[in-house]
């Protein structure tokens, strides 16, 4: 071959195999069948995390507020601990029309984009249909037509992902439902459900590649751990005589605790109803052979901020729930929608979180019966004692800044009780309302725990006049925080949107403001009251509880309070719930070739590159990475 060297002919070739060959050969490489059990796959995955709020946005990939995701994010993520990704995605505003529904080419290289980066980081990943549930309502009355729209876009995602390996799962649909009332079963939701999911495992199975195998996660219905709903799924599974099909279910917490509806502490029925959920999954997918995936979880009072609930209770929460899926064998996947881990600084918006969950991977963590202890003026004279509950740890230590403290002389510890001496307390919790010291406490093995000492006084509300529509209490919290808010008719009856409960839902009904020194009362809440006596008890962290009357004519509200110091003091004396309340307190081309060089070198090149795939011999990361960097800047930079 003249005017070409053999050194130059074999690099021209080499250069050739590479982009004939690039699609195939990329995941080729990568690509690779499930390897030993499903069960340990899902227990791999453990932690996981949610890319919420970015693809399943209803508008563009930012519209939620959230940055671009870029392939640093996900490898500080991987530096986070973190073994497995969910990444939303809602893909019905890309569609084009019916029946072919074609997914936008811009966007799904942008999903396969992210997903590449995702497992290029080590990351397990599980891509879904996510708010297309939406259009999912309506199934039962336009059944063909929803069932034609979700078919053609499993197709697309199918063949799309093909060849990728099996790292990369499939979940059918998020929370799944079928009309507005997320309790409702009713046996046609089932058989809906059951369709959705046998033609979702028909064609991810008949589409070739590596989904013959690929793990296929199935959720039940509004991805509930209800025993029905859980059963109802297991029926889909057993049928389908898979064994790479994967459970999911989701848990967002005992209901009145999550959304902080007069339950303000992590108490046994919120324990209780973690057990319930876990030990039903275990019991019908897990001991039977199914993986489950806990996809989301999380607080619903969350969505309106993340201390609607107690801080120091989140923990406890987020602790138990942790450990308890470790004791069934379960992967969880934290819901975070930009809130927790901030996707542009690269830290966590509440460490305290971030480290209870970690620690609880391989052991529990201990804490107190609540992570503040509320002193008045002068019961820094007395010794103050606090239940830990160590759960199988030891206390190795308290410290207050730098300043470690010195047992005996600054705190007892006897067993599961902590007395904190008044000397200590004499010369370290600040007179001024309000103000606090916070002690950490370290044990032999997880978390530490923050105490809190604060100073307070008794809490003062005052006489308004003021409409339906804007109506706020007076109130001189006095270094107190408010932990729930209780409103029934003084003829009788609850008062307020959850009518099965005097208790009002904090951030929904009311929403202190401890800057303002205001309760603002909702218009949510006026909403659903009718006029009349209405009376109100405003329990406190610290223990106080204190009464409101609200006299409600059309649009007009007056507010009075019967209370003063004494009256609050007596109140705290006989607070009603203890359980429900307190904190701890004394009283939170290269060129181109001739055209007979170029076929020769085509045809050459051609036939090696098919000895080398079939032979598995070729593989050369370093311009393997290069091609595909080149690839993803020609098709992607307008992304970034």
């Amino acid at each position: 071959m003249s005017g070409i060297t053999q050194r130059k002919y074999i690099g021209i070739l080499m250069i050739m195999v590479l982009v004939i060959g690039f699609f195939d050969i990329r995941v080729r490489i990568h690509a690779e069948p499930i390897k030993g059990n499903l069960q340990q796959y899902v227990e791999d995955m453990q932690p996981g995390w949610n890319l919420g709020n970015t693809f399943d946005a209803s508008g563009g990939e930012t519209s939620w507020g959230n940055p671009y995701v870029t392939e640093e994010f996900i490898q500080e993520l991987v530096k986070q601990g973190y073994r497995s990704i969910r990444i939303p995605i809602t893909w019905n505003h890309r569609l084009g029309s019916g029946p072919e529904y074609i997914i936008q080419e811009l966007f799904a290289d942008r999903i396969r984009e992210v997903v590449d980066w995702s497992l290029d980081a080590g990351l397990y990943v599980m891509i879904n249909l996510h708010h297309d549930s939406h259009w999912m309502l309506d199934m039962e009355n336009d059944r063909e037509a929803a069932m034609e729209k979700y078919k053609a876009v499993w197709r697309q995602i199918a063949h799309l992902f093909k060849d990728y390996p099996s790292k990369l799962m499939f979940e059918s649909i998020n929370e799944p439902r079928f009309s507005e009332d997320w309790n409702k079963d009713e046996p046609v939701y089932f058989e809906m459900l059951d369709e959705l999911n046998v033609a979702f495992h028909q064609i991810v199975r008949n589409s070739g590649g590596f989904n013959a195998t690929r793990p296929l996660v199935l959720p039940t219905v509004t991805a509930s751990p209800s025993e029905a709903r859980m059963r109802e799924l297991y029926k889909t599974i057993e049928r389908l005589d898979d064994p790479n099909l994967i459970a999911t279910i989701h848990y967002y917490g005992y209901y009145p605790f999550s959304v902080n509806l007069g339950v303000t502490t992590f108490d046994d029925a919120s324990r209780e109803d973690i057990v319930r959920a876990f030990d039903g999954a275990y019991e019908i997918f897990v001991a039977r052979g199914v993986p489950v995936i806990i996809g989301e979880f999380g607080l619903l009072g969350f969505d309106k901020d993340v201390e609607v609930v107690q801080h120091g209770e989140i923990l406890k929460y987020l602790e138990y729930f942790t450990y308890y899926a470790r004791e069934k064998r379960m992967t969880h996947m934290l819901w975070d929608n930009g809130q927790h881990f901030d996707r542009r600084s690269y830290s966590w918006s509440n460490p305290a979180f971030y480290e209870v969950m970690m620690a609880s991977l391989n052991g529990r963590s201990s804490h107190a019966d609540s992570d503040s202890i509320y002193l008045l003026p002068g019961e820094e004279s007395k010794d103050v004692l606090v239940n830990l509950n160590l759960n199988g740890n030891t206390l190795t230590g308290i410290r207050v800044e730098d300043r470690q403290l010195e047992a005996g002389a600054d705190y007892e510890i006897s067993g599961d009780q902590l007395t904190l001496k008044a000397d200590f307390l004499r010369g370290y919790v600040p007179n001024t309302t309000g103000e606090s010291v916070t002690l950490t406490c370290t044990f032999s093995a997880g978390a530490d725990w923050k105490l809190h000492v604060i100073r307070y006084d008794h809490p003062v509300v005052r006489s308004i006049e003021g409409t339906r529509s804007m109506f706020v209490i007076p109130v001189n919290y006095n270094g107190d925080k408010l932990a729930t808010m209780e409103a029934v008719y003084e003829a009788g009856g609850n008062a307020g949107p959850a009518s099965w409960t005097p208790f009002q839902e904090y951030a929904h009904s009311f929403e202190p403001d401890y800057n303002l020194n205001i309760l603002k009362l909702t218009n949510e809440f006026f909403n659903e009251v009718n006029d009349g006596e209405v009376l109100l008890k405003l329990h406190f962290r610290s223990g106080v509880v204190l009464d409101y009357r609200l006299s409600v004519s059309g649009s007009k509200v007056i507010g009075t309070s019967p209370s003063n110091k004494a009256d609050a003091q007596e109140q705290t004396e006989g607070a009603d719930d203890p359980a429900q309340t307190k904190g701890t307190s004394v009283s939170d081309g290269e060129p181109a070739l001739q055209d007979k060089t170029n076929r020769l070198i085509y045809y050459w090149a051609a036939g090696i590159a098919l000895l080398f795939i079939a032979g598995g011999i070729f593989y050369h990361i370093g311009m393997f990475k290069f091609f595909k960097a080149i690839k993803r800047k020609e098709n992607h930079s307008d992304w970034r």
